[in-house]
């Protein structure tokens, strides 16, 4: 109850303040609570792995992709669904609602409680594949803090804070391996030994750029085709940040960063051919894998982001796939991270716009690939294979395309083709960015959603440095 000296006063102010104008108040606060946390999930066991370089063990027991019955040789090509061409899309309901502002249709939307685990053997397999992909990433990201010095990661122009980000994105990677694990169960791969070719900070950053890029795009090859919804909610929670990875890596190497309009997608054989090659040796016991490893294809003229000129190079990356940058035999005067000019200018920034692009199209690009057979990822366990024909096409897969172009002056295992110029949309050129070039021995016509298709005919794989 309020006092008469109380009213008496709320009076005197009212007739000094004019009505029009409001009595400011700063709230703040005179006490804070404090509670543990009521629940926390453990993360799974990690450890440092302290042994890298090549498998040098001997020959393994047990080779291939896993196998049972395979009904068909590939799985052939059908006619759109009718029922996916019927709905009228006029912006209108056609439906009864089963809740109030709650459309008819969509998966997993009936009140069933969700269950957060692999359902089909599709979604073993895809999912057991990211988790091969996380537990590489956290090796990744631990070994360059461990192996390079302040002074040689200063050098390349990258600081304490910087640094810093490099630590915190292998710590993203427990929570993400935590993730996955559980969705799988107890046979889910564990950690392996790896190998890196990495000799400076620059190949590091360059390699953990086109690293995180398969295996984001590994990710969204196969996140609408699971048949758990509810482990692919938590897969695309889990790769969005793995986008968030992948640019700030390119940010790191003096790329533009996000020079695309769509992120592509690609098959689980895809993801697995590139990183199958840098996993040295796994524990006896691990749990092994259904996918394809594609031959390996060397870009002969791959442009190379630590040059001023990064297209005018040859024979410059340190392995076929992943194709990352060898920086070691470039001259101060050719490289930009010491370049004066700020056109020319690739160090580690927000963002970066060189004035000489590093790929352009009309631009001839020089392949040699692989013939099948040779042994490859954990343990040498592996084998590369091919089910297509004589090689005759380039495809160069990015964003939501797939552009065909011919393989030009082919003797042996090499050719060129030349670089084509395709949009995606008009103002957005198809390629550009952190992207895939296969050879096939088709132009088989592919979307996003069904790019597997193309498997049959790819002769050999590669990460292609176009922006």
């Amino acid at each position: 109850m309020f006092s008469s000296a109380a009213l008496v006063s709320a009076s005197i102010l009212a007739l000094v303040v004019p009505p029009s104008l409001a009595v400011p108040f700063v709230a703040q606060a005179n006490t804070t609570i404090t509670s543990a946390a009521s629940t926390t999930v453990p993360v799974i066991p990690v450890t440092n792995v302290t042994s890298h370089g090549r498998f040098t063990g001997p020959p393994p027991t047990t080779t291939g992709a896993i196998s049972t019955e395979v009904t068909a040789s590939s799985i052939p090509a059908r006619p759109a669904e009718n029922f996916k061409l019927q709905y009228p899309a006029d912006g209108r309901l056609h439906e009864p609602q089963p809740a109030p502002y709650t459309p008819a249709g969509g998966l997993g939307t009936n009140g069933s409680e969700p269950v957060y685990r692999v359902i089909s053997d599709f979604d073993y397999e895809s999912v057991a594949l990211a988790l091969y992909q996380e537990w590489i990433e956290l090796d990744l990201f631990r070994w360059g803090l461990s192996t390079f010095s302040v002074e040689e990661f200063e050098a390349a122009g990258l600081h304490a804070e910087d640094r810093s980000l490099l630590e915190y994105m292998a710590e993203q990677e427990v929570g993400h391996a935590t993730a996955l694990t559980n969705m799988l169960g107890p046979q889910a791969p564990v950690q392996c030994t790896y190998n890196y070719p990495i000799a400076t900070v620059r190949e590091y950053i360059d390699f953990s750029q086109k690293l995180t890029r398969w295996g984001e795009s590994g990710v969204y090859g196969f996140l609408n085709h699971l048949d758990s919804r509810e482990t692919a909610q938590i897969l695309l929670q889990s790769i969005t940040t793995e986008a968030r990875q992948q640019m700030i890596f390119r940010q790191f190497d003096g790329l533009f960063p996000m020079p695309v309009w769509f992120e592509v997608g690609i098959p689980q054989s895809w993801a697995w051919t590139l990183l199958a090659p840098y996993i040295s040796s796994c524990s006896e016991g691990q749990t092994r894998l259904i996918w394809q490893n594609f031959p390996p294809l060397r870009i002969l003229n791959q442009p190379n982001p630590a040059r001023i000129n990064g297209s005018s190079v040859w024979n410059e990356t340190t392995s076929a796939y992943a194709n990352a940058l060898n920086s070691t035999g470039i001259s101060a005067a050719d490289n930009c991270l010491y370049a004066v000019d700020g056109t020319q200018d690739c160090g580690p920034a927000i963002t970066q716009n060189r004035s000489d692009p590093l790929s352009y199209p009309g631009r001839q690009v020089f392949l040699e690939w692989d013939p099948p057979g040779f042994r490859t990822g954990p343990n040498n366990s592996y084998v590369t294979s091919t089910s297509a024909g004589s090689p005759r096409f380039a495809a160069w897969v990015s964003q939501l395309n797939v552009t065909y172009t011919p393989l030009r002056n082919i003797s042996g295992n090499t050719a060129y083709t030349i670089q084509p110029n395709s949009s995606t949309y008009e103002g957005d050129p198809a390629v550009n960015g952190t992207m895939f070039l296969a050879i096939t021995d088709d132009d088989l016509y592919v979307t996003p959603f069904n790019l597997t298709q193309i498997n049959p005919h790819v002769n050999a794989l590669a990460i292609y440095q176009a922006g």
